[in-house]
């Protein structure tokens, strides 16, 4: 193809269509993403209502998939601390696991991860096909990360809760930043004690902390 310098031009558009598209396909959670594409810009383009799931219709990934905390934690133990793995390596110990190619394949998707994975992200949307909403996928998160699960219940520094409710919330979509920033700076200022860690009662049974 000749090389030219003629201006592309971005129609004013697509910016917005784009993240529209990418915040259904993270709702809907597609298992053929390149089929749900074309049928998303078909209706799109007739006028029609796209295919999209909507959060009361949401199926979690394991519904097809034989995942529970317990493997989440083996799996975490076995990522020895390492804050970003291969996905090669990843995609062995999931093997190893007898863990299903599809429900990682989905994760991978919906992360938009590639060779370099950094993995509390990922663990995060693994446990979010076991939670289904948000305040439940981070008391699965905490029994995951939890080092101290059989002497005390389960707890997490606060700045990795803050990190991955951060970050679930913006795979979410649905959830303002400003309402994200109100929850966290109500839980750091009036939840979090001394010892700077973040327990499931203290976002799961607190009236006053709405994740959602």
């Amino acid at each position: 193809m000749p090389y030219t310098d003629k201006q592309i031009c971005i129609p004013p558009e697509l910016p917005e269509l784009l993240k529209q598209f990418t915040k259904a396909a993270i709702r809907t959670q597609p298992p053929d993403l390149l089929q749900w594409a074309s049928d998303y810009f078909s209706a799109v383009s007739r006028g029609d209502i796209p295919p999209v799931r909507e959060r009361s219709e949401r199926v979690p990934l394991s519904n097809w998939a034989e995942l529970t905390p317990e493997l989440l934690k083996v799996l975490h133990q076995r990522v020895s601390g390492r804050l970003i793995i291969h996905v090669d390596e990843l995609a062995h110990m999931w093997k190893v696991l007898n863990l299903p190619t599809d429900l990682f394949e989905s994760v991978m998707n919906v992360g938009h991860f590639s060779e370099e994975i950094e993995w509390l992200k990922f663990l995060a949307l693994a446990c979010s096909s076991l939670g289904v909403t948000i305040a439940k996928t981070l008391k699965i998160i905490c029994e995951v990360l939890s080092s101290d699960y059989d002497s005390g219940p389960p707890r997490i520094p606060f700045s990795t809760f803050q990190f991955l409710y951060t970050y679930i919330a913006e795979i979410d979509g649905e959830i303002s930043a400003s309402h994200v920033s109100r929850m966290l700076n109500y839980i750091e200022q009036e939840v979090i004690g001394p010892d700077g860690l973040i327990k499931v009662n203290d976002f799961t049974q607190n009236p006053r902390v709405r994740l959602e």
